[in-house]
């Protein structure tokens, strides 16, 4: 597996303390003082992405293990840019709202792919097997030896 510098790991601790403040101001006062006529849909989002906030809260401590969560975020971003705000955009649809939106996205599609270990993760979630399908199929690739 690719070694990760110490540098790279604190980058990657800066990353999700950002998503644990950005989202901690945004997210969980909504969640704390619900409004009455908050969208169905709405309060998922936000659960959602407060689920999202307690596991960059983990990557602080484990920013390698944590590499998923940015990878989700990422890619919901990357998603929703494609799916929903380019063609609102094309057809001269954007409020304000939206356009907000599109650069709180766009924040993260530009910084999560500069502080991820890119070696790393194509090392870890590309190269290296996965874990067994069945009973009493061989480890031996076990992470540490550990079965």
């Amino acid at each position: 597996m690719t070694e990760v510098s110490l540098v790279r790991l604190y980058v990657l601790r800066a990353m999700y303390l950002l998503i644990v403040v950005g989202l901690g101001l945004t997210i969980w006062p909504n969640l704390i003082g619900q409004p009455e006529d908050w969208p169905l849909m709405n309060s998922v989002v936000s659960s959602l992405l407060a689920g999202l906030s307690v596991l960059a809260l983990l990557g602080i401590r484990y920013p390698l293990q944590m590499i998923p969560v940015l990878l989700f975020d990422l890619i919901w971003k990357m998603i929703w840019l494609t799916a929903v705000a380019l063609p609102l955009w094309s057809a001269g649809e954007m409020d304000e709202r939206t356009v907000q939106t599109v650069i709180d996205c766009l924040f993260g599609v530009i910084l999560i792919p500069l502080v991820l270990p890119w070696r790393y993760v194509f090392a870890r979630y590309g190269q290296q097997p996965g874990d067994r399908w069945r009973p009493g199929a061989h480890a031996d690739e076990a992470v540490g030896g550990l079965r």
